[in-house]
């Protein structure tokens, strides 16, 4: 049995990157659960929460992989423990391709994660890939193909908001060299 002197530092490593990447799922999780207010936007009740600002920030901060986890268990995690239980798989697999489509954009032609042109770009592709992807889930939830539609004005505020919280708070991250 090793001691604790004796990690390598490959172990080293990928324990920090497991740290890291679950502090940005709690991160993620805890925005999401207890920073949102409720507005009557659309027909299913809308939710406005800061969990996309973590979102995006860890996908443009960390990159495509701890963006995916993030979103895809940080959210998931959130619907899991609240009233929206049977969205718990959708939001894993919609959120998390979002946060690896902005981290994949944001680190495009060596940017990562420094242009806001890139971030914005990959946040705006992350988003209609969310936008198309809570419309399905409403479609295969509630059998109806027009209701969806009621919900994604409530969508676009809440990310209007992670734009406007993200991309400077991801830029003062990079600054600071955190990633």
């Amino acid at each position: 049995m090793k001691d604790y002197k004796s990690i390598d530092l490959a172990t080293s490593n990928r324990i920090k990157d497991m740290v890291m990447t679950s502090l940005l799922i709690a991160l993620v999780f805890v925005a999401t659960s207890f920073i949102k207010i409720r507005l009557p936007i659309s027909l299913n009740g809308g939710l406005i929460h800061m969990g996309n600002s973590m979102l995006f920030t860890a996908a443009i901060v960390f990159g495509p992989r701890k963006g995916a986890f993030a979103g895809a268990f940080g959210m998931a995690l959130f619907d899991f423990l609240s009233e929206w239980a049977a969205w718990t798989p959708f939001t894993f697999v919609v959120r998390g391709v979002m946060g690896y489509i902005i981290g994949k954009v944001a680190y495009l032609n060596n940017k990562k994660g420094v242009n806001w042109a890139y971030n914005l770009m990959g946040i705006f592709l992350g988003s209609i890939w969310m936008l198309i992807g809570y419309y399905f889930t409403e479609v295969i939830l509630y059998g109806n193909w027009i209701q969806p539609f009621t919900s994604i004005p409530g969508n676009v505020i809440q990310i209007l908001i992670g734009i406007v919280v993200a991309l400077p708070l991801s830029a003062a991250l990079k600054r600071a060299k955190l990633s």
